[in-house]
């Protein structure tokens, strides 16, 4: 019997570890004086990433939806949320963002991708279309759609922008103003 036990705890053990999420941490001291800190939980099973950045007032949190190929961001100091079209090809997959947590970006190197997404004025009315994950984070505040810029907008036009990306490794900017804000 206690072999059973035995049995059955090492293999609970095995499956968790199998289907479980996986934590990066960044924290970012000293960066133009600042400090914030992020955390990037992912869910393989769901294909989801949740991104959070504690950095006071300009904190936000984030949901990377693969299934989807959208992503939405809520901006604590906009009370707003930005929901966009993901692109698959530009933004790092599931498993970069798991690699991730076991490295650290070497001083000296190059600035990491960036993409820069524009907000439009238009209010989005129905949430609930891009799914629970999505709803769930943007529910009871202003919604927003932005579209991706293409072009090489350079980091120095970015004003008006907030960068929501995952320290180094990855820039998002979302430029606009938000009416209703």
């Amino acid at each position: 019997m206690k072999t059973l036990i035995i049995i059955g705890a090492l293999l609970g053990v095995c499956l968790t570890q199998a289907l479980a999420d996986d934590s990066v941490n960044e924290n970012n001291q000293g960066n133009d004086g600042g400090n914030s800190h992020q955390n990037v939980n992912i869910n393989n099973q769901d294909h989801i990433a949740n991104i959070n950045s504690y950095n006071g007032w300009k904190g936000w949190d984030a949901v990377w939806d693969y299934s989807k190929e959208l992503f939405a961001t809520r901006l604590f100091n906009k009370r707003a949320c930005i929901v966009a079209k993901m692109n698959k090809d530009a933004f790092p997959s599931l498993e970069k963002l798991n690699k991730f947590k076991d490295q650290k970006p070497a001083k000296g190197t190059s600035p990491p991708p960036f993409l820069r997404f524009s907000i439009s004025k238009t209010r989005i009315r129905n949430v609930a279309q891009f799914g629970r994950p999505i709803n769930t984070l943007c529910k009871g505040v202003p919604t927003y759609y932005a579209q991706q810029d293409q072009g090489g907008a350079l980091l120095f036009e970015s004003q008006g922008c907030v960068d929501t990306g995952i320290l180094g490794l990855f820039g998002i900017y979302l430029c606009g103003n938000i009416s209703g804000c």
